[in-house]
């Protein structure tokens, strides 16, 4: 049996770890991009100087050796003929799979604004060569401008904090990590970047970026006419799946990217996927267990995603430590929400008919324990009757006769 796994980050590293110790004897073998195994989550490590490209590595050094893993690196994909189960590599081999783990993820997107797409030294923060060029480029430059205030424009620019440099963070919301946190979190944040020397530009949109004889970044030009002088463009305003090798296969895919089942399965016999290629829950929890689950399925051994929050996020930017999960601002009116300031810490949970549908903790996050066996429990909140914030693990060890938990 020979498996063959794309893409050797947290979903293809995990997925292929598992297809290792559920069948020792297959033949495995790993294609990937990329000539280094690395942690997309931390190269903002490698951009402030924290970590060197072997620090990023996740896996134990011999992982490949010790696994019994063939790994093809360096090498991309670029087509899929599923009729009769091969791939064409970029080095212009075939390569023949009996069954197939698409973990191909995604890659920065940069938006039709006039200038961005031509110009020098524009770059997302995808992998690790645009990291490369970031780090080297800072040493260079005066002024960078980050486009998108989302998870990867935060690692962008905490990345580049304490380089001398001027920084300006662009973002069409009106608030930074629009997606993970309501106004109060993010206001904790903005404050401390704000403190760090960070030009914050909320609630506008980029109209052209201004260049120079040779194409390099000169302004960025914004729709309240001002313009923010950058030798360096950080693009984090989206990603796009990495599904063009599947284009003239029988694979579907979506206007997200490719198309899997709880079980990692595609529409496809003997082809599975994983990770952020789906374009769906794009964080590293989500999928590593995407791969292990897939493998599992490829062997025949059910196993089903049975996650029910795909947005969890913790996060530690400038020494501030958050944990985000579900939805951060209540859908409607019929949802209860729940506060609790103390000083630097902020607690937060939306409720409704006794089921948590969404959290957010900053600061202390000892709390996320309890709040995950709430969830995990199933607990119905609706029947505490002590405050939400106020339960510790000694609570659920009151259990009644019927096996339900009570709390006095």
């Amino acid at each position: 049996m020979r498996y063959v796994v794309i893409g050797a980050s947290a979903a293809g590293i995990s997925g292929a770890k598992t297809l290792r110790e559920l069948d020792k004897d297959a033949e495995i073998i790993l294609v990937s991009k990329d000539e280094n195994v690395y942690s997309r989550c931390i190269l903002h490590h490698y951009i402030s100087n924290h970590r060197d490209v072997e620090a990023l590595n996740f896996t134990g050094k011999n992982f490949f050796e010790d696994n019994n893993i063939t790994w093809i690196k360096g090498v991309e994909v670029k087509s899929l003929n599923d009729d009769v189960q091969t791939l064409e590599l970029s080095n212009g081999e075939s390569l023949s799979y009996d069954k197939l783990l698409v973990c191909s993820g995604a890659s920065a997107f940069i938006p039709p604004v006039e200038g961005l797409r031509e110009a020098n030294n524009v770059v997302g923060l995808r992998n690790l060569d645009d990291a490369i060029l970031i780090k080297e480029q800072a040493t260079k430059v005066k002024n960078v401008v980050v486009l998108g205030a989302g998870l990867v424009g935060i690692d962008a620019v905490s990345g580049l904090l304490g380089q001398g440099l001027n920084i300006s963070l662009v973002e069409m919301s009106n608030k930074i990590l629009p997606l993970q946190l309501d106004k109060h979190a993010s206001d904790v944040y903005e404050n401390k970047f704000i403190e760090e020397g960070v030009s914050l530009k909320l609630d506008v949109k980029a109209e052209r970026l201004l260049l120079d004889e040779n194409n390099n970044p000169k302004a960025l030009v914004l729709n309240t006419g001002e313009e923010i002088p950058c030798e360096l463009v950080v693009v984090a305003t989206g990603v796009r799946s990495n599904v063009a090798f599947m284009e003239n296969s029988n694979v579907e895919c979506d206007r997200f990217g490719l198309i899997i089942d709880a079980k990692g399965k595609t529409n496809v016999e003997n082809i599975y996927g994983a990770g952020d290629v789906t374009g769906r829950n794009p964080i590293w929890p989500t999928a590593v267990k995407e791969g292990i689950i897939a493998a599992h399925n490829m062997l025949g051994k059910e196993m089903i995603m049975t996650d029910f929050f795909g947005s969890k996020n913790t996060m530690n930017f400038v020494g501030i430590a958050t944990m985000s999960l579900g939805m951060v601002e209540p859908a409607d009116e019929t949802y209860i929400v729940e506060t609790k300031v103390d000083a630097d810490n902020y607690k937060k949970i939306i409720h409704k008919d006794g089921k948590i549908y969404g959290a957010i903790i900053q600061g202390d996050l000892s709390y996320a324990g309890v709040l995950t066996q709430l969830i995990k429990e199933n607990i119905d909140v609706s029947k505490v009757t002590k405050s939400l914030f106020d339960i510790d693990y000694a609570d659920f060890f009151n259990i009644e006769k019927n096996f339900e938990f009570s709390y006095k």
